[in-house]
């Protein structure tokens, strides 16, 4: 007959102990998952399905719904940051942006021209994300909005949202997979908003084909002369987030996005930007940028 094998009955203090040790390590562990997750940004990746276009085309869009919400709800405070005065937007308002959507993802962009068809992309994802933060409101932080999918999944930006074509897109789908790899221009970032204070501003008017450079110029320099953007602090450049998650589309290197910066800088800034060889810190700022805040 064999011998069975002694077993060391734990305590209930002992299972305790080791119920927290075992506890703390998958906080633990979630929580460097969840870091991680915020600070890999997704990469361009092409949705070949969203290259069509029609370089014929004489289709022009209409986004006065969208440049009448803008103008009635988005205001530049004394901060410099654009914000949006989300608690105040009536139920007709609201119905008529979600009304602006539906007409956007009823059209056949596959058959509009680049220009027409970069403009629309642009507003889409902003007036997205504006009703997404209204469906949810009040709340502190577009990333409080947890309706992405995946354990630990943070904001809404990969939830699928509309039906374009007989395709689901997400936030991040608009983005990543069509708007940045086809237009490969870093001004997008500047164009886009992600409903937060350290984002570039929400334009009080909508992008269109016709103001598509001046747009795109104004939020470069909004952006990059505010503090938000860069900073020179006691001598080392502070920088958006932004140019951390990105780099690839500002160059690829800290030399790459000082030279970004310099394109678009005031002279002030433009000096001190020649004073210095490396990116020394980034910052980014999540708090709603809403009016109350």
């Amino acid at each position: 007959m064999r011998k069975q094998a002694k077993t060391a009955a734990l305590s209930p203090a002992a299972f305790q102990g080791s119920y927290r040790i075992l506890l703390v390590g998958l906080i633990s562990i979630a929580l460097l998952v969840a870091a991680q997750s915020v600070r890999a940004a997704p990469s361009a990746d092409l949705w070949e399905r969203w290259s069509a276009h029609d370089p014929a085309s004489t289709t022009v869009l209409q986004h006065d719904a969208w440049d009448a919400f803008l103008s009635r709800y988005v205001s530049e405070h004394a901060d410099g940051v654009n914000r949006v005065d989300y608690a105040d937007v009536g139920r007709a308002d609201k119905s008529n942006l979600t009304d602006y959507i539906d007409a956007l993802t009823a059209t056949r962009v596959s058959g509009l021209n680049r220009a027409e068809q970069q403009a629309y992309w642009v507003n889409l994802y902003n007036a997205l994300t504006v009703v997404t933060v209204l469906d949810a409101f009040p709340v502190a932080s577009i990333r409080d909005i947890d309706i992405s999918p995946g354990l630990f999944s943070d904001g809404p930006w990969g939830k699928k949202l509309v039906t374009i074509e007989g395709e689901q897109l997400s936030l991040d789908d608009i983005e990543h997979r069509i708007l940045r790899p086809i237009w490969q221009d870093p001004r997008i970032h500047y164009a886009v908003n992600c409903a937060s204070i350290g984002c570039p501003n929400l334009q009080t008017k909508a992008m269109t084909a016709a103001n598509t450079e001046e747009f795109l110029n104004a939020g470069a320099v909004s952006y990059i002369n505010h503090k938000r953007g860069a900073e020179i602090v006691r001598g080392r450049l502070v920088v958006s987030s932004i140019y951390d998650w990105f780099e690839e589309d500002f160059g690829g290197n800290d030399a790459g996005v000082i030279a970004h910066l310099k394109q678009y800088a005031n002279p002030d800034l433009k000096a001190a930007l020649s004073r210095v060889t490396k990116v020394s810190d980034d910052r980014y700022d999540w708090e709603l940028n809403g009016t109350g805040t």
